[in-house]
């Protein structure tokens, strides 16, 4: 996962510089690190979890700031939603709606910084999917 973090920490600092301050691997080993954090302009972050197996979680982090969280991810823990295993966590843990999220991850990461930066706008109310999808 390590060259997939630094894609998308790269990614980040050059595509959304106006937003990301810093990126940092965090636990594993310095050559198999367990995720990337992202930190923001506001103090929020950004975890990002891959897995070898496709999972993910993308968790934006911002309780301290505006009392939320927003995660995208694929635990099979919500088979009621109607894009089981996929989600999202919109403003708290127990608010799950449908996600399509993009399964690149370049993609997808583009998708959530855009939501980041637009953010409290583009809350959805119901369910969520990325703009192009809505069109």
């Amino acid at each position: 996962m390590l060259s997939t973090y630094r894609r998308l920490a790269r990614l980040a600092r050059e595509e959304f510089s106006d937003l990301v301050t810093e990126t940092r691997t965090l636990g594993g080993s310095p050559g198999d690190p367990n995720k990337l954090r992202l930190y923001f302009v506001d103090g929020s972050f950004l975890d990002i979890w891959l897995s070898e197996e496709d999972e993910y979680s993308y968790h934006w982090e911002h309780r301290a700031q505006h009392g939320m969280i927003h995660r995208w991810d694929n635990a099979p823990d919500h088979p009621d939603v109607e894009t089981f295993p996929h989600h999202f966590h919109d403003g708290k843990p127990q608010q799950v709606v449908a996600s399509s999220l993009p399964t690149q991850a370049e993609d997808a990461l583009r998708v959530i910084l855009t939501f980041v930066l637009e953010w409290p706008s583009s809350t959805p109310p119901r369910t969520w999917f990325p703009l192009e999808e809505q069109q």
